[in-house]
């Protein structure tokens, strides 16, 4: 488990780590007897790791009288965001994945679609057996959100004009409402979600500083690996009103070189420390959110740990 997920565990009561280990045991539940092949690519990408956050969210919101459903509900959102990880890295025709060979990578881009399409499906069954039509309209519209960010980031790419609003939107859409709805999952309440929907946004720039930082052993990827995708980030927008020579870059001709180049350039701005300074405000106000919550106090300060190890994750 990343230090910040541990942090969370060790502060918590037992029923957190009992809670979080039922979701494991149901998530690989959920992929089995889907074909050898399927199941043996959809298990690789379960066992390739992550940090659990979202499900954790869901824990977390729900509380210890959460039971069964906030445990089918944290599987679900779990599932949602492994599917669209495996469907990213076949747009991107990403080699790696937290270190280890994408799905894409080792069986194919079909046999990663269909995967994806399985963890996908394997989500909205185990709503759908339950019948938790709250969940499911819930994750439902988290998941038309999620494509609406893909679509739009796609129709953006190699575009050094975006502007900042329009980039931030984007973020909403394609990792933000995913933490929100994680959120109202386990607890319903319009500030619970917000709150969700402000770690999400701290997430995704600070998972963007460190495109940009790396080093590579720590993000599993080469530096600058989204600029070459042509994915203009808020660290690019930054750098760019700061040195707006860097507006002149074709990003479509970035080799590796190339790559880190541009990268060394974005960090001279100044832009990783501004941006790093904006996902700390919005940890803050996240916070704030929870302020007048009906959370026990426990809930209250295991979610503060939570976004606070998104910061210290990524910072």
């Amino acid at each position: 488990m990343p230090p910040p997920v541990t942090a969370v565990l060790d502060a918590s009561s037992r029923w957190l780590p009992a809670r979080l280990g039922e979701v494991e045991a149901l998530l690989r539940e959920a992929l089995a007897d889907s074909g050898e092949r399927l199941e043996a690519d959809a298990s690789a990408t379960l066992a390739a790791g992550g940090k659990r956050l979202r499900p954790m969210l869901v824990l977390l919101c729900a509380g210890e009288a959460g039971g069964d459903p906030a445990v089918r509900a944290g599987a679900a959102v779990e599932l949602v965001h492994m599917a669209t990880l495996v469907h990213d890295d076949v747009l991107d025709e990403a080699p790696l994945r937290r270190g280890h060979p994408t799905v894409a990578a080792s069986s194919g881009r079909e046999r990663a679609l269909a995967t994806g399409d399985l963890l996908l499906s394997r989500a909205f069954a185990l709503l759908a057996k339950a019948g938790d039509e709250r969940s499911t309209a819930l994750l439902a519209a988290a998941s038309v959100a999620l494509v609406r960010g893909e679509l739009a980031q796609r129709h953006d790419a190699f575009d050094l004009s975006i502007s900042e609003g329009r980039y931030l939107e984007r973020c909403r859409l394609k990792t933000a409402t995913l933490f929100e709805c994680a959120c109202l999952l386990g607890h319903d309440d319009e500030r619970v979600g917000a709150f969700g929907a402000e770690i999400g946004l701290a997430f995704q720039l600070l998972d963007d500083v460190l495109d940009v930082a790396g080093p590579p052993e720590r993000t599993g990827k080469a530096r600058g690996t989204d600029l070459r995708d042509g994915t203009v980030t808020l660290p690019l927008i930054e750098a760019a009103a700061a040195d707006p020579g860097i507006r002149d870059a074709d990003l479509h001709a970035l080799d590796a070189a190339a790559a880190e180049a541009l990268c060394d350039r974005i960090a001279a701005a100044g832009a990783l420390d501004r941006v790093r300074t904006r996902a700390l405000e919005m940890v803050a106000a996240a916070k704030r959110r929870l302020d007048h919550s009906s959370f026990a106090p426990e809930q209250r300060q295991l979610l503060e740990l939570v976004a606070d190890g998104v910061v210290q994750r990524y910072s």
